[in-house]
């Protein structure tokens, strides 16, 4: 079971260049922190008679530098002037089911057509048993087949207007790319849970879950894909220069719904998510933490040395530099110091059967840097604690090093809610915040540290608001329970295999 929360897909598309399928791959590996179970790439390909080939495919277990380690593919194989990629983490038990790799790849009346999808639907269920009863037959456990069976089905003659009626009969969160015979196509959720960006290199289009994914190869960031938006990337666009798009309408009474959590843990620091900068967005979380929890509020004052602020590396890196320096503006005296080293090498540390096995792992992943731990009070600054069995036994490793006192603060509130909008959590009896009754001073003592402090949803709201100038609204579910698109009643995210 995960310690910390996994996000399940990132996706990338390529239109309109001659080197797409390398180019996604490239997008992929940027894009690995969002998947590493499976990794898959598809592609369009005209013969020399102008014809349009069986999309070549290529998917399998690993992590995108693995399953794409035959240079061959690029020349031999994955053909074409456009492409979709994808990236996969999934729930524990249907990982091994080679059918859940995406793309998904099909041949239906009206042509080829190969879908990537990032999210969760919340209507999966329902939308199963109506096609189940109607005799339909499922490859995969997947609810990305669902949008499929849903584009086949339709009635309607232009294919454009087949995908606008299936994502309109979905509900939850969705980021999609399509790859059918001729066009390119970019879908994002009415609510806009999770990020997709626009990006343009040498005439030709692309989108990916995150900027970042543009960086690698110098692709030009355009804009956001916006909430509800079915973006049509084809020939005549790239030749005018002028996209066309269609909008799904948001669910009645649901507001914009941006997953707070990709700021503040899932996307990388270097990412623009959201219409902006990861880094600032974190930076100002470790802010509005210093403002809310100062050092000298919970300091033991025991030793006379100055103290030190550390992250968990690397997701917390940002915002406990903002933690520092905000209470260094405020007249704390401490510094930020690196004292825990990450190896880099190693797998999860979830992936452990038991937990000795599990705190070995922990040891393989980080390493205390003595000098700058010993005889100090240290304030541990992490992005959250969900199960809290990594946090414990980190604190283990540094009160080893003899610090003079050891304070834990997390830049989020504490998770006490499962997603069903594309966030893989362990169950709620399983939240260390419900373990221990949300009781602080019981969860400080479990983690084994003197003092335990979280971040507050309003906190971390405003922070969020306040370094992004956007009208977006957030979703804070995992934190309070509120979640702005319905969940079908009873629903159990075991019953699908998310995406």
């Amino acid at each position: 079971m995960p310690d910390k929360p996994h996000d399940y897909c990132g996706i990338f598309g390529a239109f309109n260049h001659p080197e797409s399928a390398v180019l996604t791959y490239y997008g992929l590996h940027a894009l690995q922190h969002r998947g590493q179970e499976s990794a898959g790439i598809v592609t369009t390909y005209y013969d020399e008679k102008k014809q349009i080939q069986v999309m070549p495919m290529h998917k399998d277990f690993g992590l995108v530098l693995s399953v794409f380690d035959d240079k061959s593919l690029f020349t031999n194989k994955l053909l074409g002037n456009s492409a979709i990629g994808h990236n996969r983490y999934s729930t524990a038990g249907s990982s091994q089911n080679p059918m859940n790799i995406q793309p998904f790849r099909v041949h239906y009346r009206d042509g080829n057509l190969a879908l990537a999808h990032n999210g969760n639907l919340t209507n999966a269920r329902e939308l199963r048993h109506q096609f189940t009863q109607e005799g339909v037959l499922f490859q995969s456990t997947s609810d990305t087949e669902l949008i499929l069976h849903l584009i086949s089905h339709s009635r309607k003659t232009n294919q454009i207007d087949q995908i606008v009626e299936a994502v309109s009969q979905v509900t939850g969160a969705y980021c999609l790319v399509i790859l059918t015979d001729d066009k390119l196509i970019a879908v994002r959720d009415p609510n806009g849970f999770r990020p997709l960006a626009l990006g343009k290199k040498d005439g030709a289009y692309f989108v990916a879950s995150e900027t970042c994914a543009f960086d690698i190869t110098d692709i030009e960031y355009i804009r956001d894909i916006e909430p509800g938006e079915i973006l049509i990337i084809d020939q005549e666009g790239v030749d005018s220069g002028e996209l066309k798009s269609r909008f799904v309408p948001r669910h009645p009474g649901t507001p914009s719904s941006g997953c707070i959590f990709e700021y503040v843990y899932f996307s990388r620091p270097d990412s623009r998510i959201f219409g902006e900068n990861v880094d600032k967005v974190r930076r100002r979380i470790g802010r509005q933490l210093a403002i809310e929890h100062p050092i000298s509020s919970f300091l033991l004052g025991n030793g006379d040395k100055q103290p030190v602020v550390i992250s968990v590396p690397d997701s917390s890196n940002t915002a406990a530099l903002g933690y520092a320096s905000e209470s260094v503006k405020r007249g704390e005296n401490c510094r930020f110091e690196i004292g825990l080293i990450r190896n880099h090498y190693v797998g999860r540390t979830f992936i452990s059967p038991g937990q000795e096995s599990r705190e070995i792992k922990v040891k393989t992943k980080f390493n205390t840097v003595r000098g700058v731990l010993e005889g100090r009070p240290v304030i541990i600054v992490d992005d959250s604690i969900v199960r809290g069995t990594t946090s414990r036994h980190l604190v283990n490793m540094i009160r080893k090093a003899n610090p003079s006192e050891v304070h834990f603060l997390a830049s989020s509130p504490p998770v006490t809610s499962p997603c069903y909008y594309g966030m893989d959590f362990p169950s709620p009896q399983e939240l260390i915040a419900n373990v221990y009754d949300r009781d602080i001073q019981r969860i400080a003592e479990s983690l084994g540290v003197d003092s335990l402090h979280y971040l507050s949803p309003h906190g971390l709201v405003d922070a969020v608001k306040t370094a992004n100038s956007s009208d977006m609204d957030y979703c804070t579910a995992c934190f309070t329970g509120n979640y702005p698109v319905p969940v079908e009643s009873g629903v159990e995210k075991e019953e699908n295999e998310l995406t």
